[in-house]
């Protein structure tokens, strides 16, 4: 490697670093940088965060690699990299078990022997991260390569600790950080990361870090399965409040006789049953964030309490003729239309427009593009240690199947297809080997037909000419609903939203029916409609 290619290759990061690009991009950037320097066939970019490595670039991996954590302790090669003083070659035979094998692209299976080198990358005298490389040809690197990646490490950390820098100007991130970590030591939890890379997730993001901060009244909006409560936990940690209680209140399992209780307390004998005094969840989040999920399910008579507490801070328990004063801040979560729950008198205005000081539209998972595969990713590592594996991973045709669904259950539902996966290939291959690779069958996604096979089709139009009229429209309804059933996996909400199916060629003038609710005796087994509050 001549010293003009190195000074040619690097140039162009230096200028990056008086540039305000997002880190996603000054990430890859690096990468495309080393790859020129030293061919490799796969390099990554992890992060050290306490006992983890956590991948923030890739190239020549698979794309769910981002979705994944590595802990150190149980991976030798990283370990030896962080250790390491400086640049560290292993030797092809070295015997240590590799952390991305099941994950170079364009390989099926185990990784075969092969040549990898990495370096530890130290940003103000810290071990910040590594930066890792790997080759499918033995020997493929040369000891002149060690020596370039050691003068190219310092250019690489000071890429890192200018995106550092910028992340923490533009988002506060060290700040939400520390607050994160306080909020869960203080209640005990872990919380997963809202993870994503798209554009419609970078917005989201600046709006928690824009109105965590303040005081505002929160309206968080979206799709079931969405994660709103992913997002209402990122504005706590992002708040002045981030050290105290989050308290949280699920307003639809509770029945309405009890919703008041729960939100305000009440005193001893104030109903029957009220043994003792209790307090309400605003006196326990008082000083902290209570969250009331599915808000839109409270009962009117609540609604104007709760609105006389927001609008005064005055909170009277139930049974009490004594006010005492709370100081919470209240961030709302509802999968309802509240402005139509307005318009039908089911919900008050003045308590809707209180809430939503500040609404916040969280995106369905159809509107974030390949955020599907990093959250892919960090599932498949939850199953994978879950089941005892070494690895999962997805086949290239299993992501495309992936990337191409819709997802009307969003976030939750592509949790669930994952871990359904995960057994079906388990149970396929009937054996735990080093790599189990999730193909398309066992996601369970393929597309329904785009149009009836015309066998079928005259199959159908002879059994109906056999049968009386309505008998035939009533099989042809079923089975048009069995179709619509079938092209939305099962989802009975999103084949009413798809609206009725064709109507029976001899029923012209008649209404279409093909939308409505079977009769029992038409449903076809296991394709129930589920029950009313429950979710999918």
């Amino acid at each position: 490697m001549t010293t003009d290619k190195l000074l040619h290759t690097a140039l162009p990061l230096v200028a990056d670093l008086a540039r305000e690009l997002p880190a996603a991009e000054r990430y890859r950037r690096l990468l495309d940088a080393v790859r020129t320097l030293v061919p490799a066939d796969a390099v990554a970019l992890l992060r050290l965060d306490g006992e983890w490595l956590l991948p923030l670039a890739v190239d020549g991996l698979s794309a769910d690699t981002l979705g994944r954590r590595f802990r150190v302790a149980e991976h030798p090669r990283l370990r030896a990299l962080l250790a390491a003083p400086g640049p560290l070659r292993f030797a092809p035979d070295c015997g240590l078990p590799d952390p991305y094998d099941g994950l170079v692209e364009h390989v099926q299976g185990h990784l075969p022997v092969h040549d990898c080198m990495g370096c530890a990358l130290r940003v103000d005298e810290r071990t910040w991260g590594l930066l890792t490389l790997d080759a499918l040809e033995v020997a493929r690197f040369r000891d002149r390569d060690l020596a370039t990646l050691q003068a190219f490490a310092s250019l690489a950390a000071a890429t890192v600790s200018a995106a550092q820098r910028i992340d923490e100007l533009a988002l506060r991130a060290e700040g939400e950080h520390r607050r994160a970590e306080s909020y869960r030591h203080a209640s005990g939890q872990a919380r997963r990361p809202l993870a994503g890379r798209s554009a419609a997730h970078r917005a989201l993001l600046r709006e928690i870090a824009l109105v965590g901060p303040s005081d505002l009244t929160v309206l968080v909006h979206g799709e079931t399965g969405v994660g709103k409560e992913l997002v209402v936990q990122a504005i706590h940690a992002a708040s002045l409040r981030a050290g105290r209680v989050l308290v949280s209140l699920n307003c639809a399992a509770l029945p309405e006789n009890l919703v008041e209780s729960e939100l305000f307390g009440h005193v001893r004998g104030a109903f029957s049953g009220a043994v003792a005094e209790r307090q309400g969840k605003f006196d326990l989040a008082d000083g902290g964030t209570l969250f009331l999920d599915e808000v839109g399910e409270l009962p009117l008579a609540v609604q104007a309490k709760l609105l006389r507490v927001l609008q005064e801070g005055q909170l009277q328990r139930l049974g009490s003729d004594r006010e005492h004063h709370v100081d919470v801040r209240l961030v709302a979560a509802t999968s309802r239309d509240l402005a139509a729950e307005v318009r039908a008198g089911r919900f008050r205005a003045d308590l809707y427009h209180r809430l939503g000081a500040y609404p916040l539209r969280v995106p369905p998972l159809r509107e974030r593009g390949r955020d599907v595969l990093l959250l892919a990713g960090a599932f498949l590592d939850e199953n994978r240690a879950r089941l005892g594996l070494v690895n999962l991973r997805l086949a290239p045709d299993a992501q495309a199947v992936l990337l191409a669904h819709d997802w009307p259950g969003n976030v939750r539902e592509l949790e669930h297809v994952v871990g359904r996966a995960a057994l079906r290939a388990l149970g396929r291959q009937g054996q735990r080997s080093r790599v189990l690779t999730l193909e398309p069958q066992d996601l369970g996604l393929a597309a329904a037909p785009a149009a009836q096979p015309a066998a079928e089709a005259a199959r159908t139009a002879a059994f109906a000419t056999a049968m009386p009229l309505r008998a035939a429209v009533e099989a042809f309804e079923r089975q048009a609903i069995e179709a619509a059933l079938a092209a939305h996996h099962g989802n009975w909400d999103a084949a009413a939203r798809a609206g009725p199916g064709p109507r029976h060629p001899h029923a012209h003038g008649a209404p279409a029916r093909a939308h409505q609710p079977l009769k029992r005796s038409q449903r076809c087994s296991g394709a129930e409609p589920p029950a009313a509050g429950s979710t999918t």
